[in-house]
């Protein structure tokens, strides 16, 4: 499960960095994947929407929908 949360990972990014941010694995322990957010996306007032509406969701419809995203600082 690693590596196809690591793959759509990737595919999220490009969608970031179009906006000036990204997003940094921290780690994968079981379903629980912890992400830094780098750039504009760091101070974006959206950004918790953007880690369970955008990213947590999409790793959830495509690979589990157990998997929970938390952001580290």
């Amino acid at each position: 499960m690693d590596e196809k949360i690591k793959s759509k990972l990737e595919e999220i990014r490009v969608m970031l960095q179009a906006d000036g941010g990204d997003l940094e694995l921290v780690e994968i322990e079981g379903s629980n994947v912890k992400l830094r957010l780098t750039g504009a996306c760091g101070g974006c007032p959206h950004a918790a929407m953007t880690l369970k509406q955008g990213i947590e969701r999409a790793l959830r419809e495509s690979i589990d929908p157990g998997i929970v995203v938390d952001r580290v600082a």
